[in-house]
């Protein structure tokens, strides 16, 4: 269960990171924005806000922590600075290796090289043999390669045959 909580944390954490630097914003809101998630997550646990969400939601990642502020720096790097994204794939790529040991597992090239690939920072090569609790993953990188064109009930099955099988 503490997989799960980390991957919908996760993706939960990035979506609103990607929603305080978002296009428009003025450079020291963005760095605000980003500063306050920073500083919460450098913060003892118990001494965290109660009424966030998603903060309760990631104390599954409290081991990973710096993984966390590594994706933060990512997007400010980005969108504040003039790193082209750089920063925020190797740094998306080491919070899936962070996945990785918080479900219990050892992060090896096919976990990175999947990372890569759904994150779009890599040339598409077969399809990884991932661990079950990786199987986010799978389905991320195997929807983020499929044709942005095709029938939309091709996509579907492909996610169910993912999500089931992992391939």
């Amino acid at each position: 269960m503490q997989t799960r909580a980390a991957w919908a944390g996760f993706l939960a954490f990035d979506r609103r990171l990607a929603d305080a630097a978002r296009d428009g914003r003025e450079p020291i809101m963005v760095q605000l924005r980003l500063a306050w998630w920073r500083d919460r997550l450098t913060e003892p646990p118990a001494a965290r806000p109660k009424g966030e969400p998603l903060l309760a939601l990631l104390s599954a990642w409290d081991a990973e922590s710096p993984s966390l502020i590594a994706v933060i720096d990512g997007w400010e790097a980005w969108k504040v600075g003039e790193d082209g994204g750089a920063a925020l794939a190797l740094a998306r790529v080491g919070a899936i290796e962070a996945l990785a040991r918080l479900s219990q597992l050892q992060p090896d090239d096919e976990t990175r090289r999947a990372a890569a690939e759904w994150l779009g920072h890599a040339s598409a090569g077969p399809a990884p043999r991932l661990p079950r609790a990786l199987r986010p993953l799978a389905l991320l990188r195997g929807l983020a390669l499929r044709a942005p064109d095709e029938a939309p009930w091709r996509t579907a099955l492909a996610a169910m045959r993912l999500g089931l099988l992992g391939r």
